[in-house]
């Protein structure tokens, strides 16, 4: 191969980095349960079963951390583990006997076994203040006050059905969907900093990066800037990443908001949008108290109200969102559930069938 010549890289091929006794049953599981919350059975067809340790782990790990994770998994796990999306780490082994010892390791170490079934795995969420150039809230803090406060639902599996709860340092929204979402809320339009911003910003970046064209060139005493039209603006601090002179950030004015009801699955019905039902949230760090309290709200009625299998957007749509005020106490006004539903009818946003 010549020196210069392009050789394709990305991700490695997985066959190596799998359990052996997963290589060996590759696609002939016979059926899966759970001896117990955060602990899964995998039996094969073949008769060989497989145990799965999961556990919560910190979104930001030290060296010291990941060493002695692989210690456990070296010592009861035959040196494989691996990091959920939501930043579990699970141990996979095909002894019994070591399950228990895993467990007892992880827990003695502070990490708690639990996110499996019908609980509340750990919270997905965007990197706030260490990583990301443009959040407003650190996402990470807040994930971590939110655990401390509901880490029994997470050791338990005592929710009508799963529950997936997620954080978004930015109105962009890394997190996605999520049956209960804490969102970014910026409440007034960037201000924009004219001496430095033709120096520092990519103008024509700056203006496509507006999701609704509320951006556009101007003169500021005489060098080449941008403008806002504040009656177009969304606040969504989207411009922000593409030019720091439009800041938007502010301790004030930057709130949280909650949202709920998302849903990416296609078990029982369609995937599902969520809906905006706190705004104005304080962000308050370091613990994010008042955001805590709304949340909290929203699962003890949940778990008190909903039917069993039923996820939250479920449960609301089947009280009605009046009751669903009700029953958690947040305060409904003018600016909370829509009946807005983008193209739905031509849009197959979906796996199920439709005639």
């Amino acid at each position: 191969m010549s020196e210069w010549e392009t050789k394709e890289t990305g991700c490695r091929p997985i066959d190596g980095m799998l359990h052996p006794t997963v290589v060996k049953n590759y696609g002939k599981w016979k059926y899966h349960d759970r001896p117990r919350p955060g602990v899964l059975r995998h039996v094969a067809e073949s008769g060989d079963e497989l145990f799965t340790v999961r556990c919560g782990t910190e979104r930001q790990v030290t060296i010291d951390i990941v060493r002695t994770l692989c210690d456990i998994a070296d010592k009861y796990a035959d040196g494989f583990l691996r990091w959920t999306i939501r930043n579990n780490v699970e141990f996979m082994t095909p002894n019994k006997d070591n399950v228990d010892q895993i467990i007892k390791e992880v827990e003695a170490n502070g990490w708690p076994v639990g996110g499996t079934g019908n609980s509340i795995s750990s919270m997905t969420h965007t990197q706030g203040w260490l990583h990301c150039d443009i959040p407003a809230t650190d996402a990470s803090g807040v994930v971590k006050s939110m655990m401390d406060n509901l880490m029994t639902e997470f050791v338990k599996e005592e929710m009508p059905n799963r529950v997936r709860v997620s954080t978004s340092c930015c109105e962009i929204n890394c997190g996605g969907q999520a049956d209960v979402a804490v969102i970014i809320q910026h409440t007034r339009p960037p201000r924009i900093n004219h001496e430095v911003l033709n120096s520092v910003c990519e103008m024509p970046k700056a203006v496509a990066r507006c999701p609704v064209a509320a951006i556009r060139p101007t003169t500021v005493n005489g060098k080449p800037s941008l403008m806002v039209v504040e009656e177009k603006c969304i606040c969504c601090g989207a411009c922000f990443g593409a030019c720091p002179a439009m800041e938007i950030n502010h301790p004030e004015f930057s709130k949280l908001a909650l949202w709920v009801g998302g849903k990416n699955a296609n078990a029982r019905h369609k995937p599902s949008n969520m809906r905006l039902v706190a705004h104005g949230i304080p962000n308050n760090p370091p613990r994010w108290p008042e955001a805590n309290e709304a949340v909290s709200k929203v699962l003890a009625a949940y778990k008190s109200n909903a039917r069993s299998r039923e996820r939250v957007g479920e449960w609301a749509e089947r009280i009605g969102w009046k009751r669903f005020f009700e029953l958690t106490g947040l305060t409904f006004d003018k600016y909370l559930i829509d009946n807005y539903r983008h193209a739905r009818v031509s849009f197959n946003q979906s796996a199920h069938v439709r005639f």
